[in-house]
């Protein structure tokens, strides 16, 4: 089995969320490559402790980017920093020759996002982070879209709902400041993650209309003072989309929250076609609603998916899946891209620069939208 070398750019929750889905690399059956962690990077050196009482393996513990990605004995970079570092650290990732998993949105805007891009001429493999597309239900919604199970797409519903930010009383942290999260707010933060399937079926956003709300407007600073919240809160965006497989177009709406009273961290997707209709909730996620419309009386039956990954395990079919199986999956999607190029099929792969890159080109379009009021066109890269 082929490894590959790992660097990590920004030690918090999904650095170790990472850490912990190498540390039990075996739970996958016959995987092409596996991850090992030799670098850690973090501007607070606290951070480090955890690893070193988890990774003992770990060679190099820097506080300067730089450092680790001139390492040579590093291959690959998992760079999870705010969104105003995107620009630079993932730009100097690729430039330094390494593979590259980056956060969402890749980018603080859309000019940022360009020059990452750009930056791409080097031969690395570069992928964005999304967890969506791997749970069982989202595989199987998958495979219908490329059978074109749904007939005709009539209307498509995703969205990604949090509580987290529902008490007033949270202080304020670095997701709630423009110049670090970027104008895009919730859309930035949560945004890929609702994007990836229609992305990935090749559904085309032409355009928008979006409602963006600042809800909270300040928090506590942490000092004993208030602080100004100045991103979005909630975003609702009604796309008109097309579908190139047979011209027709339909509506798309995608919603992000941070303040969704009654949610956790709750992704969903809903696709409504001629011939059948899926619906699905991380929070059942386990229960796939599937519509198959063949003449007489219309009823959704809810299918117990199981355990069915796209990259097989250990673990049976009979067993529930969840959010560290997901992280878990993504991962071996993106290792088994590097070592072997070729996802198992088309909704098992990880989100690709151009998605990401297609995802601002919405956001910044929802930017406008909500500062007029109006529908606002979706550019495209022709």
């Amino acid at each position: 089995m082929k490894t590959i070398r790992f660097g990590i750019i920004g030690a918090g929750l999904m650095a170790r969320e990472f850490a912990s889905a190498a540390a039990r690399w075996c739970h996958l059956n016959d995987p092409p490559a596996r991850p090992e962690i030799v670098g850690v990077c973090n501007r607070s050196p606290a951070s480090f402790d955890w690893f070193r009482a988890h990774f003992p393996g770990v060679k190099q513990y820097t506080s300067d980017y730089r450092e680790l990605l001139a390492n040579k004995e590093i291959d690959a970079v998992y760079a999870a920093v705010p969104h105003n570092l995107h620009e630079e650290i993932y730009g100097a990732t690729i430039r330094a020759g390494k593979h590259l998993m980056g956060e969402k949105p890749f980018g603080i805007d859309l000019a940022a996002n360009t020059a990452i891009l750009g930056a791409m001429e080097k031969t690395s493999f570069v992928r964005c982070s999304s967890q969506f597309p791997f749970f069982p239900a989202m595989q199987r919604m998958g495979g219908m879209v490329e059978a074109r199970a749904f007939g005709r797409i009539l209307e498509a519903n995703t969205g990604f709902l949090h509580s987290s930010d529902l008490d007033p009383a949270k202080p304020i942290n670095w997701k709630r400041m423009v110049e670090i999260n970027g104008e895009y707010g919730v859309l930035g933060d949560l945004g890929m993650h609702a994007c990836h399937i229609p992305f990935r079926a090749g559904w085309q956003a032409l355009n928008v209309r979006a409602i963006l709300s600042n809800i909270i407007t300040e928090r506590p600073d942490g000092k004993g003072g208030m602080a100004p919240c100045k991103t979005w809160d909630n975003a609702t965006l009604l796309c008109e989309a097309l579908d190139p497989a047979d011209g027709f177009h339909f509506p798309w709406t995608l919603k992000t929250q941070r303040i969704a009273p009654g949610q956790k961290d709750t992704w969903y997707a809903e696709i409504i076609g001629t011939k059948a209709c899926a619906r699905w909730s991380s929070a059942s996620p386990n229960v796939l609603q599937l519509l198959e419309y063949t003449g007489g009386e219309q009823s959704f039956r809810a299918v117990e998916t199981g355990y069915t990954p796209a990259y097989k395990t250990i673990t049976g079919p009979n067993f529930e899946f969840g959010f560290t199986d997901a992280i878990l999956q993504m991962w071996a999607a993106f290792l088994n891209e590097v070592a072997t190029g070729n996802p198992p099929s088309k909704f098992a792969g990880c989100a690709t620069p151009a998605e990401a890159n297609l995802s601002h080109r919405i956001f910044t379009a929802a930017l406008e939208s909500a500062k007029t009021g109006e529908t606002r066109l979706v550019e495209h890269v022709t």
